[in-house]
């Protein structure tokens, strides 16, 4: 099996750190090479200690369970005779307070908009089930107690 690994650094810097007013501001580096500017949400940790402009960790759990959902639906739709040409998902993750009072994405709703080309193009009940496929194959969504669910145009 694969194993997948990411860098989170942070550094302190000149910042105070005990009275909690340190940026959040950080960087993820991939294996690749690719470099993701991240901070908290300024939902949890207001501006100027987070910053806005970079991927917080529930933005970057939202696009990864899309990204998953898309990668999958793409080989299965290929893999079907379906050819597409745009995939574009606006995927929305929803906070909300568990049994314990704590936070937590309870729910990802995944929104594809889809556009398929050729002469073979799949009715609605095609697409359904590529989708229901695609979520039963992704490996986060396996991996996860956060509700996905697909809610195609």
């Amino acid at each position: 099996m694969a194993s997948h690994t990411a860098t989170v650094e942070w550094r302190r810097g000149s910042q105070p750190f005990l009275d909690n007013k340190y940026g959040r501001a950080h960087v993820w580096t991939f294996d690749g090479g690719a470099r993701i500017d991240a901070s908290s949400s300024p939902h949890v940790v207001r501006a100027p200690l987070s910053n806005p402009d970079h991927v917080d960790p529930e933005e970057a759990y939202v696009a990864a369970l899309s990204s998953c959902h898309m990668l999958w639906f793409l080989s299965i739709a290929a893999a079907n005779g379906y050819r597409v040409d745009t995939y574009r998902d606006e995927a929305v993750g929803h906070m909300t307070r568990n049994a314990n009072g704590k936070q937590w994405v309870s729910r990802v709703e995944l929104r594809p908009r889809i556009v398929f080309s050729g002469t073979r193009l799949p009715d609605p009940s095609d697409v359904q089930r590529m989708h229901h496929e695609a979520h039963a194959e992704c490996f986060l969504a396996n991996s996860v107690r956060t509700e996905v669910c697909v809610l195609p145009a």
